[in-house]
């Protein structure tokens, strides 16, 4: 069983195995600029979404749009998406409508962002290393559709599909996690610092996923967290 596991992540990036793993400390390395490629996320949804967070880790010296998050159903391709035009702006869509959250310009380092939104006030929260933007409106009372398209690397434009290789992702994820629910100022902080959290839809501890093209997994070269 031990060296299943220690075969699992060369596998994965080779042929697009599908696994499940804790991926503490390791990261999915996109290694070409433009890429074709992506990470499929499989995630238990019995019911439509009234409030969400998704929070994830990157590191990119990209300065052209792309996509980190991309969650589709066949009504919304942008159902949810964590989307970044240039260094210095992200993009947080739900139901196809999105908000825009400027910042500064930190291609030489990583970024932990989370985002949440919950229908019944249509608050949209966004988290930057650990420090909360000032909030904004997003499609009050909308609900966001349980059949879903969850891919890591690629803005889909059409369910499960229809990529723009120019809005693809180059360079590294991790610690990628979806909630249920919108998570407390103190979980947000406990997210950017890699505490304990609680359980989720998809979480990078077991993260259940499937690779499709050039993602290899690997070992983080550097340390992630920045206090």
């Amino acid at each position: 069983m031990g060296h299943l596991q220690l075969w699992l992540p060369v596998l994965a990036g080779l042929a697009g195995i599908m696994a499940q793993e804790d991926l503490y400390r390791k990261v999915f390395v996109f290694r070409k600029d433009p890429s074709d490629a992506y990470v499929v996320l499989r995630a238990r949804l019995e019911q439509p979404l009234h409030n969400f967070t998704v929070c994830l880790r990157s590191y990119t010296d990209l300065s052209r749009p792309h996509s980190l998050f991309s969650y589709a159903t066949k009504a919304h391709d942008n159902e949810i998406l964590l989307f970044k035009p240039k260094p210095e702006e992200y993009r947080f869509y739900v139901g196809d409508k999105f908000v825009t959250f400027r910042v500064p310009d930190s291609r030489r380092d990583w970024e932990h962002v989370c985002a949440s939104w919950e229908s019944a006030t249509g608050i949209a929260e966004f988290w930057l290393n650990g420090k909360p933007w000032p909030r904004k409106g997003l499609q009050r009372g909308y609900t966001v559709g349980a059949t879903a398209a969850i891919l890591l690397g690629q803005e889909q434009d059409s369910f499960g599909g229809g990529f723009d290789l120019y809005n693809s992702f180059s360079g590294e994820l991790t610690d990628v996690y979806l909630w249920d629910t919108g998570l407390s100022p103190e979980k947000m902080r406990a997210a950017f610092l890699s505490l304990r959290l609680p359980p989720a839809l998809l979480a990078w501890s077991s993260l259940s996923y499937e690779v499709k093209g050039d993602v290899v997994v690997k070992p983080r070269l550097r340390e992630a967290l920045v206090v």
